[in-house]
């Protein structure tokens, strides 16, 4: 099945090179998890502070088992300090 993957901000630097936009479609095998694809991608999973799985919002302890579906969008976006 087909999902796309969006990392924003630091978080892109884990995307691969054919990335553009800050985003990328891959094949993932049905019932892959959010924490599974950020694994593919070696993105810590506590660099990840914003989830969201076709924008809404999917808290931390939810992630391994949160199943992704075909054609979903997952966002993802690091922890942001300022003022």
């Amino acid at each position: 099945m087909r999902v796309t993957v969006k990392l924003y901000a630091l978080l892109g630097q884990y995307l691969p090179s054919g990335a553009t936009d800050n985003q990328i479609e891959i094949e993932v095998a049905e019932g892959a998890t959010v924490q599974e694809v950020f694994a593919r991608f070696n993105v810590p999973p506590k660099s990840c502070h914003l989830v969201l799985v076709n924008g809404m919002y999917v808290e931390p302890s939810r992630r391994p088992q949160y199943a992704l579906q075909n054609n979903d969008t997952l966002a993802a976006w690091p922890p942001i300090a300022g003022g």
